[in-house]
């Protein structure tokens, strides 16, 4: 993602988002100015190692992010877009390995656990951050990411606060399933 390219004007009052930080995955954490929210938000992307669709749904995402220093509505906008890149990127990976009738997200991230043995000591941000993911790509802890994905495509994504971690997380699953493939 060029952060330059994206100049964020001053704002009256800082940004507090819910937002892993190292030790702590939960919480809410205050962003002063814009220049910081620009760090955090950029230091978010993806391997290079991503196909290229993949990284350019990827970084559409996290421009909604940055810009959701103006509107925080955009960073649940950037959600649903985060959470097509992962789609995509997993479908790419792991599709030709179940009949389309089952290609929802869900079955694909199932597969990196159960298939692939994914866990939570591969996940970047878990290791970072602490808690665990494994259970939102299983199912045995909700709501999913294939949950969040399909009520953000099919109700309404603008009806809360942003989901904190939740960029990250996608971005460390888009590599997991790259990784696969090399």
């Amino acid at each position: 993602m060029d952060r330059a390219l994206i100049d964020l004007p001053p704002c009256e009052a800082p940004l507090v988002l819910p937002w892993p930080e190292a030790g702590a995955p939960g919480g809410l954490v205050t962003f002063e100015d814009a220049a910081s929210w620009r760090d955090v938000v950029a230091g978010r992307s993806p391997s290079p190692f991503v196909p290229a669709m993949v990284g350019i749904k990827y970084a559409r995402a996290q421009k909604l992010y940055l810009l959701g220093w103006i509107d925080t509505d955009l960073i649940e906008a950037g959600d649903l877009v985060a959470l097509t890149a992962i789609e995509l990127a997993v479908t790419d990976r792991y599709g030709h390995l179940f009949p389309k009738r089952r290609r929802s997200l869900s079955v694909p991230l199932r597969h990196m656990v159960e298939g692939d043995g994914l866990t939570d000591a591969a996940i970047p941000m878990v290791v970072r951050c602490g808690r665990t993911a494994i259970g939102r790509l299983t199912g045995d802890t909700e709501p999913t990411l294939a949950r969040r994905r399909n009520q953000a495509a099919h109700g309404d994504p603008f009806n809360g606060m942003p989901v904190g971690g939740l960029l990250e997380l996608v971005r460390d699953m888009i590599a997991e399933a790259a990784e696969r493939v090399r």
